[in-house]
């Protein structure tokens, strides 16, 4: 019984440990070159191309969408950024990586495309991925910036494009979900009532009961306002409080309305919320410390981490992507099937410190 989670934040705890064991095995035991990633990467890339593609379609032709882009848009982000620091490699190493480039870049394009018409969010997630991906890759391989003052401006000027052509896409087919204007709109009239309760209600530890959708039934504490997806907590049969159906809107004052830090904050208090930026950070913080040790043994011509070293540059950017724009923008980037997706990424990263504790022993 004590191994059995009774509530939310103790079942994500959990699903994480679970998690960070598993890769910790993956790293050492599974054989993960440069050639093996890269075609992965590739291959990882290519498939999010058609999963982010039929979803647009079907919205265009039916209305209806999955919207992979909220669980599987840091995936996408770590595939590619993967692919492009395996090139990189293979281009130090003397190889004409030409073709391959051109490859990822039309990747890295449709996912643009069909993410970006998709979802907003998905959209500024994407491009500061990207930007945060080619500053690390220029970084780890002791190269100069890409981006200059110039570049910086363009590519700010072609975020601004690609949202201006979604509202022009909108407005010509009468799709307002297309619309930036809407979701800012939206987040106008829904937002300031949504602060305020979480302001006025959020404690050390949880939150006050009087603002629990649940009553006297209610916890005030961990109670799903950010949450795993509903269907693994139904797959273990888990007694917690769930918001489905018309409950969903009962959520969405957090997790729609909100950026992370008020919806952790809200769920599982103060003190929660402190944990998950020292998370972040730890990650983060791990992660890049790693990755220079995986750069120092490259230098010394060791090649057996090259396969890891890409890895983790593509997981690092998303994780870091991820968590810039869940906590402080959008609370829905980083809660449900798209949590689930960032305590991977995390325990992707984390995984890559006792592979190197145990080979330097």
């Amino acid at each position: 019984m004590m191994l059995i989670a009774q509530n939310h934040l103790q079942f994500i705890i959990e699903v994480f440990l679970i998690l960070l064991v598993t890769f910790i095995f993956v790293i050492n035991l599974v054989p993960l070159s440069l050639s093996i990633v890269t075609f992965l990467s590739l291959f990882v890339s290519g498939g999010f191309v058609l999963l982010f593609g039929a979803d647009i379609l079907f919205l265009i032709i039916s209305s209806s969408q999955n919207e992979f882009t909220h669980p599987f848009g840091p995936l996408a982000l770590f595939a590619v950024i993967t692919a492009l620091a395996s090139l990189k490699v293979m281009q130090k190493s003397g190889v004409d990586v030409s073709g391959l480039k051109k490859v990822v870049f039309i990747l890295i394009a449709a996912i643009t495309v069909f993410g970006g018409l998709m979802h907003r969010s998905f959209l500024l997630l994407w491009i500061l991925g990207l930007f945060i991906g080619y500053s690390i890759i220029s970084k780890n391989f002791r190269e100069k910036s890409i981006f200059t003052l110039k570049r910086i401006l363009m590519f700010l000027g072609l975020g601004v494009a690609a949202f201006a052509c979604l509202e022009v896409i909108a407005r010509v087919t009468g799709m307002t979900i297309f619309s930036p204007l809407l979701r800012i709109e939206r987040i106008e009239d829904n937002s300031l009532s949504s602060i305020r309760m979480v302001l006025n209600n959020t404690q050390l530890i949880g939150h006050s009961g009087d603002a629990s959708y649940w009553g006297v039934n209610g916890t005030a504490f961990a109670e799903g306002y950010v949450s795993l997806p509903m269907q693994l907590i139904l797959f273990f049969g888990l007694p917690f409080p769930l918001f489905f159906g018309v409950l969903v809107n009962q959520k969405d004052t957090v997790d729609y309305m909100l950026p992370g830090i008020m919806g952790y904050g809200f769920d599982f208090g103060y003190l929660g919320l402190i944990g998950l930026m020292l998370f972040v950070l730890l990650t983060i913080f791990v992660g890049l410390k790693i990755l220079t040790m995986y750069r120092e043994k490259r230098e010394k011509n060791n090649k057996k981490y090259l396969g890891k070293e890409v890895m983790l540059i593509g997981a690092l950017s998303a994780f870091i992507a991820q968590a810039l724009i869940g906590l402080f923008i959008f609370n829905r980037t980083i809660n449900g099937m798209a949590l689930l997706t960032f305590m991977l990424l995390g325990a992707f990263i984390l995984s890559h410190a006792v592979t190197l504790k145990t080979r330097n022993q």
